[in-house]
This record gives structure tokens, C-alpha cells and sequence, in this order.
């Protein structure tokens, strides 16, 4: 084989090799992709139904319920607009409580609830995920421009 044919070969192998190694990585980022939603677009339909996805806000007065026997528990996670029911199983951060904010992690059922397999609090006093924090201000916002009469 010519000199030049072998640097065409080696070329051309390594342009494949380096096509392959893109496409896996991207495939694998992709799958790792989870967006974040609030409820008021999950209860608009905007969340996508078979992948997994994260929905913040606040957990709602007085919806906390564990179950008596097991670790499962169901609460509602609001952005002051709407509410979108969750149940976890497993162990809850320590500053998971009412009224604090949450970040939950998992799939929407075909019953309208959401599932979640990671459940996460914030960690101090005046943190809050930047999603769930627009989210509550987007929807505080809404609601104070129909409280106040705005034709839209």
C-alpha cells in the first residue's frame, strides 16, 4: 500500500472513530438530561409524560401524609397557582417540612400524580433552586395581575 493511501486509511479511521465517540457521548448526555418544570406547566401539560423530570415549589400546608406502616408519603407540591400531588418512597431530607421549598425528581403517572425516586430541601434559610424560585415569582406574578384585573 502507498504512503498516501495508508494516511487516507488512517484518516478516514480516525474521523470514524472520533464520529462514534461523539455520537455515544451525546447519547449518553441525553439520556442524563432531566428539565425542570413547575407545577403550573405540569398541570398545563408541558412535562413530558414517559421522562423523567424535576417539578419544584413549595410543599403545601397541611398535605403531608405517611403512610403508618412503611416509608411511603404523599404530599402537594405548589407553585402558589397550582398543585401537583407526589408520593415518595424512602427516606426524606432532614428540612423536608410544609411550607419549604422542594425540589422532586421522577415521572408523572397516567393518574396525574408524580412519582418521585429523589426528593431534595433546600439547605438553609435563604435558599431556593433558581427553577423553583421563577417559578414561584412567575406564578405570583399571574396571580396578582388577575387579582388586580387585567384583561389577559
Amino acid at each position: 500500500m502507498k504512503p498516501r493511501n495508508r494516511r487516507l486509511v488512517a484518516l478516514t479511521v480516525g474521523l470514524a472513530t472520533l464520529g462514534a465517540a461523539t455520537a455515544l457521548v451525546l447519547n449518553a448526555f441525553n439520556s442524563n438530561l432531566v428539565f425542570f418544570f413547575s407545577p403550573t406547566q405540569v398541570a398545563a401539560n408541558e412535562a413530558p409524560k414517559e421522562r423523567s423530570f424535576r417539578v419544584g415549589g413549595l410543599v403545601e400546608e397541611g398535605s403531608v401524609v405517611r403512610e403508618p406502616q412503611g416509608l411511603t408519603i404523599r404530599f402537594l407540591v405548589t407553585d402558589t397557582a397550582k398543585s401537583i400531588p407526589v408520593t415518595y418512597t424512602g427516606l426524606l431530607p432532614d428540612l423536608f417540612q410544609e411550607g419549604k421549598g422542594v425540589v422532586a425528581q421522577g415521572k408523572l403517572g397516567a393518574d396525574g400524580v408524580f412519582r418521585a425516586d429523589q426528593v431534595l430541601a433546600k439547605h438553609d434559610e435563604n435558599y431556593m433552586a433558581p427553577e423553583a424560585a421563577d417559578a414561584l415569582a412567575k406564578a405570583r406574578a399571574g396571580q396578582n395581575t388577575l387579582l388586580q384585573g387585567d384583561p389577559r
